[in-house]
């Protein structure tokens, strides 16, 4: 412990640690930019041919799904990184055991879905559409093999797959365009998205020389995983309700028009999204290493992922906010002009968003599973009254409100728990810019001191 002081806390960029991580967070963000970018394309392309009303519908569907995907994935994504990270020795087991989990969870997923349509009575169109969108979840299974890569810090065998799988549909959803192919179609499309990067993860696992019959289940060591992740479970049911229910409620309080407008807005301002899921998946296992190395270290990480995920995420706000009204009918035409005071607000959401993405990589490595859960709940009690009580009087508008205080409020809740008040300190002095000023003060001080 008496050498701590003696760790070097800034960052070194010709260091192989450094190199290490900066090469897969490149693959990573390479991988994200360029599936967003063709993916947005095309999106644009099927929300002009769909228009709103059908986009709403499809946008429905999914949402729906979302609601209950928690249950599929059972909150083992990082704990099996983590697992990973601290027992490599053990990787046969536990990606036989999580992908034992996922596909029991996937199966699960499915029966709840369609005990829930057969008891809420939605029309045939629409149950079709939402059973055809949760049949992904089987495929998603085998994701577990991309836990495995990103545990190695080997992003680009992951990206291969995602690329291809983005790339396989895209091409597909043109056709569907050409060839004026009904809505039902573009449901099946998603599915199949997944189905490819399934495919994609086999054959990518082989060729690096593993055998998935060397996986094995285990009983024992899948309940201890379960006993870890169940709070992420529970969190990860709150997430969806609280990230899904909009759309649902819009649909049930509105009509699928607005729903279409609604998403038209979501899709733009969630385009950004996968910049802090690459860059805190990439660089998870240097957080859980810098731990153990010391603690001025260890804050002294998590301080710079939350400057540059809260500058970022404003970077991107703020032009937004200046140019909506242009985005929206540049992008998507005057049809979807009621989405303009939406994207306004919620593009906004990223900052929370950003920040509780990588807050939530520090309350898994602390072990803080139930205080996580406990957050996203309040984000969930939150978004869902203010929802009933804004969209009925605001439309989508209300809506977005809903979703910008209920994020925010879910992220920064960790300031009122004495463990982990100090991380939203380190939070706000991203958000107000206090660390980029004393970065450009200490180099200012840096460059007189040379003169």
């Amino acid at each position: 412990m008496e050498n701590q002081d003696k760790i070097k806390t800034k960052l070194d960029f010709k260091s192989d640690s450094f190199k290490k991580y900066f090469k897969n967070t490149s693959w990573l963000l390479a991988e994200k930019v360029f599936r967003v970018l063709i993916s947005f394309v095309v999106s644009i392309l099927v929300i002009r041919y769909l228009g709103p009303d059908k986009f709403g519908l499809l946008s429905y569907a999914i949402s729906f799904y979302g609601l209950f995907t928690a249950l599929s994935i059972l909150g083992l994504e990082s704990i099996s990184i983590r697992e990973l990270v601290k027992h490599p020795d053990d990787r046969d087991k536990l990606l036989g055991s999580v992908f034992g989990l996922r596909l029991s969870g996937a199966v699960i997923t499915l029966a709840v879905i369609l005990i829930v349509l057969l008891s809420s009575g939605e029309s045939y169109e629409t149950s079709a559409l939402i059973i055809i969108v949760s049949i992904s979840a089987i495929f998603q299974s085998f994701f577990v093999v991309d836990y495995y890569f990103r545990s190695k810090v080997q992003a680009k065998y992951s990206v291969y797959v995602l690329s291809a799988s983005v790339l396989i549909s895209s091409v597909i959803k043109l056709l569907m365009i050409y060839w004026e192919a009904p809505l039902i179609y573009f449901a099946a499309v998603y599915s199949f998205e997944f189905f490819v990067a399934a495919i994609g993860f086999v054959v990518v696992y082989k060729k690096r020389g593993f055998k998935f019959s060397g996986w094995k289940f285990d009983k024992a060591l899948s309940i201890n995983l379960l006993k870890d992740s169940w709070p992420l479970i529970l969190s990860g049911l709150v997430v969806s309700i609280y990230m899904k229910i909009d759309q649902v409620m819009i649909k049930n309080m509105l009509d699928n028009e607005q729903v279409g407008y609604y998403a038209a807005a979501v899709r733009l301002s969630e385009a950004w999204y996968f910049i802090p899921v690459a860059i805190t998946n990439s660089i998870f296992p240097a957080i859980v290493n810098a731990k153990s190395i010391g603690r001025e270290f260890y804050h002294n990480r998590m301080q710079k992922l939350y400057d540059l995920l809260a500058w970022l995420s404003i970077a991107i706000a703020l032009p937004v906010s200046l140019f909506w009204k242009e985005i929206i009918v540049l992008l998507f035409g005057n049809t979807y002009a009621p989405s303009t005071p939406v994207l306004t607000i919620y593009i906004w959401a990223g900052v929370a968003v950003f920040l509780g993405i990588a807050s939530s990589q520090y309350l898994i490595n602390e072990n803080y599973t139930k205080l996580s859960f406990f957050r996203t709940f309040i984000g969930m009690i939150i978004n869902v009254i203010l929802n009933f009580i804004l969209i009925p009087a605001y439309g989508i508008t209300g809506a977005a409100v809903a979703t910008l205080v209920s994020y925010s409020l879910a992220t920064f809740s960790i300031a009122f728990f004495r463990n982990t008040n100090k991380q939203f300190v380190m939070m706000l002095k991203s958000i107000l810019l206090i660390t980029f000023f004393q970065y450009l003060l200490s180099r200012w001080n840096t460059h007189s001191e040379k003169k």
